[in-house]
């Protein structure tokens, strides 16, 4: 008996430990080059960068396509970074608490680079720094939105970086 409520209690132990660790997404902090080291634009590849945050309800209301992008395009070699905006010091108050409650999948990094002044240009000359903000880019493509997303008119953009 002893050895049954043993083996009952590890084996919820385990489910309970591995369940939590899969819910929490880890968060990587990275600045401005940081994040453009992590685009190599001599792969096969399409990479869609959303800048988003917590706070922006236009950002919240686009993020299930692009997290509906991540899933459908991987067999197209795209990958999706949701580029948080958030404060660092809100990742455990409200950025990881907002990615489990909406089981966000897609890659999710925190940029923290108070020079937006210097990055924002260089991410592109029509961008204000406002969000949601959206960079596709491959090899041959480099296009840059600075508006929230449709589901469908984000899937058209992204065939055509991809089929370019």
């Amino acid at each position: 008996m002893f050895i049954k409520l043993k083996s009952i209690f590890l084996l919820f132990f385990i489910l309970t430990f591995s369940c939590s660790n899969k819910s929490d997404q880890s968060i990587e902090i990275v600045d401005f080059d940081g994040l453009y080291s992590k685009i190599d634009l001599s792969a096969d590849k399409t990479y869609v960068l959303n800048f988003w945050a917590t706070w922006c309800a236009p950002c919240v209301k686009e993020l299930p396509h692009f997290e509906q992008v991540n899933k459908e395009f991987k067999d197209k070699n795209t990958e999706v970074i949701l580029v948080s905006l958030d404060f660092p010091s809100q990742i455990e108050s409200k950025l990881k608490p907002y990615l489990k409650k909406n089981k966000i999948k897609s890659r999710v990094v925190l940029l923290d680079d108070s020079k937006m002044n210097t990055w924002v240009p260089k991410v592109s000359e029509q961008w204000d720094g406002g969000i949601p903000a959206t960079l596709i880019v491959n090899s041959s493509n480099y296009n840059f939105y600075p508006k929230p997303f449709e589901k469908e008119e984000l899937h058209i953009e992204i065939n055509k970086a991809i089929n370019n």
